[in-house]
Order: structure tokens, then sequence, then C-alpha cells
């Protein structure tokens, strides 16, 4: 049945920084909750040994461990809708802190969509871990046939049962969703949003990590793009991950310049790419074959990108390099954006020049 943390007020999560353990692999810290005093002291013990702030609006308790090598500590995430789960069972935290390929989206589904080549990853490696967290509720979602007359109430139930299926049959380490109303998430500086993403990225240490692209038409997702890339340049250098994605949801990718674009293996096991975009069937029923249409832009992607070269993959989900904003030196996300349509169109320019 796996693991399911939900909880009237919010969700506490126990996550658990395993590379400060103890030399003889035993955590010594417990976590415990003190007076009103103790979130403070708590986030400034965690920023004295980790060397950056774990941001609290609400509350982070903690004890620190033998010789200052361990810390266990417990986090309350800010919306009374949030919900963790872990398929296979166990603690959150050290299913977190286990995730080697982590997606951040806006809606319910947008992972399946955008990071199908990591979940794939995740499965075929011996210590791949998928992380999946979606920030918002789900409420505003379409819907007709037998959902048509669902509240929103009822809508944001559906769909983080959805989810959770779905996280079941990628066999995921750990979903979470924060359960935000996208208002909040379109709302600069937000200290909920904020405080979630970044005590997130605080608690794993991805390899790769999927967000959304910065191209993207969907406000919603543009927001969270930023909001996560906010949250991982409050990282230390050395715990940011190595490989960030923008990829393609609401508006494709093909178009973007070969050089400035990455292709992800999405061919790999049809049969779970279609069993897990179907567990998303308020939207399948309600209207939006999200199904259909996923799985034939990947193979649309994957037979166009070439005109004189024999297909690499069966399919392919464009997505845009993001490490770049990472850098000390990097650019605005406006600017980076702007000098990637800049050079799309320096080249339709140019082969019109040549022809005419």
């Amino acid at each position: 049945m796996g693991t399911r943390l939900g909880h009237p007020c919010g969700t506490r999560l126990r996550l658990a920084i395993f590379a400060l353990r103890a030399p003889s692999g035993r955590r010594t810290g417990r976590p415990v909750r003190g007076g009103p005093e103790t979130p403070n002291k708590a986030s400034n013990d965690l920023k004295g040994l980790l060397g950056y702030t774990v941001p609290s609006p609400i509350g982070v308790w903690c004890r620190l461990g033998a010789a200052n090598r361990d810390v266990l500590y417990e986090m309350k995430f800010s919306s009374p809708e949030a919900d963790v789960y872990v398929p296979g069972g166990g603690a959150p935290g050290e299913a977190l802190s286990r995730v080697t390929h982590l997606c951040v989206a806006a809606h319910q589904d947008d992972i399946e969509i955008m990071a199908y080549a990591g979940i794939c990853e995740a499965l075929e490696r011996a210590d791949g871990a998928f992380g999946g967290v979606v920030v918002t509720n789900g409420a505003g979602s379409p819907r007709a046939g037998p959902y048509a007359a669902h509240s929103d109430e009822q809508m944001r139930s559906v769909r983080r049962e959805e989810q959770r299926e779905a996280a079941r049959l990628g066999k995921y380490a750990i979903q979470i969703q924060l359960g935000h109303p996208s208002s909040d998430v379109k709302r600069p500086g937000h200290t909920g949003v904020t405080a979630d993403l970044a005590a997130i990225f605080a608690g794993c240490a991805p390899e790769v990590v999927y967000l959304h692209n910065p191209l993207d038409r969907h406000d919603t997702h543009v927001a969270v793009v930023s909001r996560c890339l906010e949250a991982m340049r409050g990282l230390p250098r050395g715990r940011r991950p190595g490989r960030v994605f923008g990829c393609e949801v609401w508006r494709d990718l093909d178009w973007v310049l070969d050089a400035d674009k990455t292709a992800l293996d999405s061919g790999r096991r049809p049969e779970l790419a279609a069993r897990i975009l179907a567990a998303f069937q308020s939207q399948i029923a309600g209207g939006k074959r999200y199904d259909l249409a996923t799985l034939g832009r990947r193979a649309a992607h994957a037979t166009f990108h070439a005109s004189h070269a024999v297909d690499r993959f069966e399919g392919i989900t464009w997505a845009l390099d993001l490490q770049p904003l990472l850098e000390s030196d990097a650019p605005s996300l406006e600017g980076f954006s702007d000098a990637i349509l800049g050079r799309v169109r320096d080249d339709v320019l140019r082969r019109i020049r040549v022809f005419r």
C-alpha cells in the first residue's frame, strides 16, 4: 500500500541529511518538537552545520546528533492539503534522500508527460530512485463527462489519488503533492511555496532535475520553473544538481535549434508509458486525451528530428539545458529565453535569404 502522510493541519515530513551520518552509519539525532523558539534555533543550527538556511515559516524542529555529524529534522509543509506518498513504504525522509532523478511540476500528470525519460532511467539503474513533486492542488482542472459535476474540492481529491496511482505504477521512491493554489505559485515571493521547495531540494541530492521550461505558454508552468530555480540557487554550490532540464508540455520545443535543446529518450517501456498516462482518467474521460497526444508527440519528434538520418529513439521529449541558470554569472530567465528566440530568428532569416 505504501506510506502516506496526511494531517488535517498540514503534512509533516521527516527529512534526513544522510551525507552527514556518523562514521558508524547510525543516526544519532532524534526529532524533537520544542516551544515557540525552537523553529528559529533549528534553522540556525542547520545553517551552521550545512552552510545555508532552510526556510521555516511554519516550523522546523531538530536536534543535532553526536559530534554534529547527523541531522534529523521534521518539517511541516505550508499547505494543509499537502500529501506525501512513498509507494514502496518506509520513511519519507529516507525515500527523498535516495532520489537520483527528481521532477518538480505544476500539475498532476505533468511529471508523466515531461519526465518519462527520468522515470525509465531510474527504473533501469540498480541505485536509481525517481522522485516527483507536484506544486499545485489540481482544483482548476477541466472536467466533463462523469466528472462534469465535480466540485473543486472533489477534483482535488480525484487528482491527488490519480497522481499517487501514477507514482505506484512508475515505482517512484516518493511522490510529494504540495497542494498550493495556482494563484499562490504565480505570486512572486510567496513564503509557503518558497519554503516548501527549498526544503525539498535541501532534503535530497538528485543527479538530474526535470522542470518546466521558460518558453512554455502556461503561466503556472513558467511560475513553477522560476520558483524552482530560485530555490536551487539558494543551495550551496556543491549541493546543486549536475543536470537540470526544462521540458516541454504546453508548447513543443522541436522548433528550438538543436544546439539549444536536448533529446530525452521517452520511447522506452511503451506499455508502462501508456499505463502511467492512463492513470489520469479524470482528464481522459473529461475530454483531454493527454495520453494519446503525449505518445503521438514523442513519436513525431523522434521521426521528424533529422531529415537525413534514421530515427535514434522510439520517442523524444525535448528539453532545454537550464544548468547555466544556476551559475554565478547566470543570465536572467528573461535574458536566457530571449537569446534562444534570437538564435531561432537568425536561423530562419538566414535560410530565407539564401534562396531568395
